[in-house]
């Protein structure tokens, strides 16, 4: 089968990296007492993982456990960009936290009409801890493999940095985070993300929460384009190819989550705003579903 998506090129793959991320990540918020701890950790699991890791840090108990999830995108939008595909993808997630700074992960994207249909797996491991007294600063370093099923070896490994910032009272924060990719090929990207967290219901196990948030997507791309343009009068196919560093999308994800004792389900509206490159034709703005469903296994001594 025909990559829908071979005009581009191997840009695909670094586009794909950066609707990963996002999909996966996931947050949390710190509470006043131990016994709200794990349930403050569902409140927020699949907000932003900068947050989730704020939260853990701040905490002053041990920690030791696994969170898996599954993520449903109703349709794929590589930059925000409509390919004229329709197609859901799929991201299942495993990761592992520890109070000493540790975290690991594995997980994968499946796309529906790709060939193969499970693109990659990803394999990540790192370290956070807090910068200042006051901890209002957090940082997280890591590392993560990408093993592609197509056998594809432009960008197999991710150097990550990111660092995160929010108020007093945890309704609103932002986060930078940057990426290099490399392999036979090279590239880097960056995501910012400002986020308000509106707690509509909270009882004893339950929590129902509104998320707004709003990211950049900023990365460097090499784009091969083909388009239609008039010579002496007639119209003639001609290919661009170049490299490009620029704002790509901007997105707006407006999530609506209940946490329940160790569950957590997330129904979310997603708004893309691509931004035209030089060459490409102006870019319509599109939009989709998620759907995501977690469970927490908690192996901490205090509970």
């Amino acid at each position: 089968m025909r990559n829908p998506f071979q005009e581009i090129g191997t840009s695909i793959k670094s586009f794909g990296l950066l609707l990963f991320t996002i999909a996966t990540s996931f947050c949390s918020y710190a509470q006043e007492n131990e016994g709200d701890y794990i349930d403050g950790l569902l409140d927020e699991l699949f907000f932003n993982e900068q947050q989730f890791i704020d939260e853990l840090i701040e905490s002053d108990f041990s920690y030791n456990f696994l969170y898996t999830s599954v993520s449903y995108n109703s349709n794929t939008f590589f930059s925000g960009r409509d390919t004229g595909t329709d197609q859901f993808n799929l991201i299942p997630q495993l990761s592992y936290y520890h109070s000493s700074g540790f975290n690991a992960s594995i997980s994968g994207i499946y796309y529906q009409n790709f060939a193969p249909s499970w693109d990659f797996t990803s394999v990540s491991a790192g370290y956070f801890n807090t910068i200042g007294s006051k901890k209002s600063i957090i940082y997280n370093l890591g590392y993560t493999k990408y093993f592609y099923s197509d056998g594809y070896n432009g960008f197999t490994n991710s150097l990550d940095v990111s660092l995160g910032l929010r108020n007093k009272k945890r309704t609103l924060g932002t986060s930078v985070s940057a990426s290099y990719l490399f392999g036979t090929e090279e590239s880097y990207q960056f995501v910012s993300s400002s986020f308000a967290n509106i707690t509509l219901k909270r009882a004893a196990a339950f929590a129902l929460r509104l998320r707004p948030r709003i990211s950049f997507i900023i990365a460097k791309q090499n784009i091969t384009i083909d388009k239609v343009v008039i010579r002496a009068n007639r119209p003639v196919l001609k290919t661009y190819n170049f490299d490009v560093f620029d704002l790509l999308n901007t997105q707006i994800n407006i999530p609506l989550s209940i946490s329940l004792k160790s569950w957590d389900f997330e129904l979310g509206y997603n708004l893309n705003i691509p931004n035209s490159l030089v060459h490409e034709d102006p870019l319509k703005t599109t939009s989709y579903f998620n759907l995501s469903v977690g469970y927490l296994f908690d192996f901490s001594q205090n509970k």
